[in-house]
C-alpha cells in the first residue's frame, strides 16, 4: 500500500511466503543420526575407528554450517516484506522491529523488473533486490522518489472497488 508523506512515501510490502529453509531441521536430523552412529561405533569398533567416526561427524557439521552461512550472505540485500519509508536518495526498511537505512550512492542504478526493483552499484553488482509491491505503480513510484523526482497526490491514480 502506497501512502504519500511530506518527505516521500511509505509503502507496505506484501508478505512473501518464506523460502523453504529447512536447513536447521535437516542439520538437527543429520546430527542426531550421526551422534547415534558415533555412539554405536564407539561400542562396536576399535578406538581408532570410533575417533575417526567422531571426526567425520565434526567435519560434516563444520561444512554444513559454512554452506548455510554462504547461502545467508547470498540472500543479503533481498527485501520482500515490511515497510519502506522512501525519500530522495535513501530509504528506510522496517521489518520485525528492525530499521535499516539504505542510502543510494551517486553511481548506483535503479532498475525496474515488473513489480520488482533492483539497485546495482556502478560495476553492476546487485546491492538490493526489492519485491512485494502491490502493483507496478508502487515500484515505479519508489524508483521515481529514490531518483529525486517528487510525486504529488494529483499524480497518483485512485481506484475504487465496489463490493
Amino acid at each position: 500500500m502506497l501512502k504519500l508523506t511530506d518527505e516521500g512515501a511509505k509503502i507496505t510490502l506484501q508478505e512473501q511466503p518464506p523460502a523453504s529453509d529447512n536447513g536447521l531441521f535437516w542439520f538437527g536430523s543429520a546430527l542426531l543420526i550421526g551422534a547415534i552412529a558415533v555412539a554405536m561405533a564407539m561400542s562396536l569398533l576399535s578406538e581408532r575407528l570410533s575417533i575417526a567416526a567422531l571426526a567425520l561427524l565434526i567435519i560434516g557439521s563444520f561444512f554444513f554450517n559454512r554452506q548455510r552461512q554462504q547461502r545467508k550472505k547470498a540472500m543479503a540485500g533481498v527485501i520482500n516484506s515490511g515497510v519502506l519509508l522512501i525519500s530522495a536518495g535513501s530509504l528506510i526498511h522496517e521489518n520485525q522491529g528492525k530499521r535499516n537505512t539504505i542510502t543510494i550512492a551517486d553511481g548506483d542504478k535503479i532498475t525496474l523488473y515488473g513489480e520488482q526493483l533492483q539497485i546495482v552499484d556502478p560495476t553492476n553488482v546487485r546491492k538490493y533486490h526489492i519485491s512485494g509491491f502491490d502493483n507496478s505503480q508502487e515500484a515505479q513510484a519508489t524508483k521515481a522518489i529514490l531518483q529525486g523526482q517528487t510525486l504529488n497526490k494529483r499524480h497518483v491514480n485512485i481506484k475504487m472497488k465496489s463490493d
